[in-house]
């Protein structure tokens, strides 16, 4: 049998890299008639009011007992895009407020606000990644686990080397496996839920493998992508319509006045995944 070489891509997912034309990638393709008729969004913001470009303001009205009441001031439409933007970030803190990756979904925002749909990337989300992967326990399916099975079974000891016939076998794991994103608990509160959530496309790459008597090191690479914007489906589902972010944000991107434009989120993170021949002690 001959030897695997290294680095090997072991895994891509169906969903493509780069792929601008997703559903949650479409751009100012709605008109105001059918944001509000098919979407439900007549009110979309408490500041604004992005089909006839008022800034709305509260008052008192001088009569007893004294009741509110709101009068309206027109503005520019590039004054009521940057007010919703205002607006977006101010109503993304109630998702986002404990932890370090905080502040993701407020950089986030103003890429989409100043950056024309250029890919975004930073330190701190390929962190997040990387503690995601090497800190969740939550199921014996997760990529790391079933990958070091894979690599504990399949290795040539005798040898010292993983033998290419059985590369599937790397594969096969990682397609068994649950792949790293942000839906647990926490991610609700500390800015990973909002700002990445669920992934849209992933490849996974074993950089090197060292195999020494009974153990080996593998250094797995983890290239990850998700898409910043909405689709249809993210808005006429009540359960994300009721909350005014993403009314705003599906507004921002897809009515055909303001056009802003979503773009791709890219993640990365290396890991060392250890293990030691099936019956030796660690």
């Amino acid at each position: 049998m001959s030897a695997l070489s290294f680095p090997c891509t072991i895994f891509t997912t169906k969903n493509r890299m780069d792929d601008f034309g997703a559903k949650d990638m479409h751009c100012g393709d709605l008109s105001a008639e059918q944001l509000k008729k098919d979407f439900g969004l007549s009110i979309v913001s408490d500041r604004v009011d992005p089909w006839t470009l008022e800034r709305k303001k509260h008052q008192q009205v001088s009569t007893y007992p004294a009741s509110p009441s709101w009068k309206t001031e027109s503005i520019s439409k590039q004054e009521c895009i940057n007010i919703l933007f205002d607006e977006f970030r101010a109503c993304s803190k109630k998702f986002s407020f404990y932890g370090p990756y905080k502040d993701n979904i407020i950089e986030m925002i103003t890429h989409m606000q100043h950056k024309q749909g250029l890919d975004f990337s930073s330190s701190r989300l390929d962190s997040a990644l990387r503690e995601q992967i090497l800190t969740d326990t939550s199921t014996k399916k997760i990529s790391r686990y079933l990958l070091q099975e894979a690599l504990t079974k399949n290795i040539n000891w005798e040898n010292g080397y993983y033998p290419s016939q059985v590369k599937d076998e790397l594969l096969k794991a990682i397609k068994k496996s649950i792949l790293p994103k942000f839906d647990r608990i926490v991610d609700r509160f500390n800015g990973m839920g909002i700002s990445v959530h669920d992934t849209w496309a992933t490849h996974i790459t074993i950089r090197s493998l060292k195999i020494e008597n009974d153990r080996f090191r593998a250094v797995v690479h983890y290239k990850i992508q998700d898409h910043f914007g909405l689709d249809n489906q993210d808005v006429k589902n009540w359960k994300y319509r009721q909350f005014r972010m993403f009314r705003i944000w599906f507004v921002l991107q897809r009515y055909s006045r303001f056009a802003l434009k979503p773009f791709m989120t890219n993640m990365e993170a290396t890991i060392e995944i250890t293990g030691v021949r099936n019956g030796k002690k660690n």
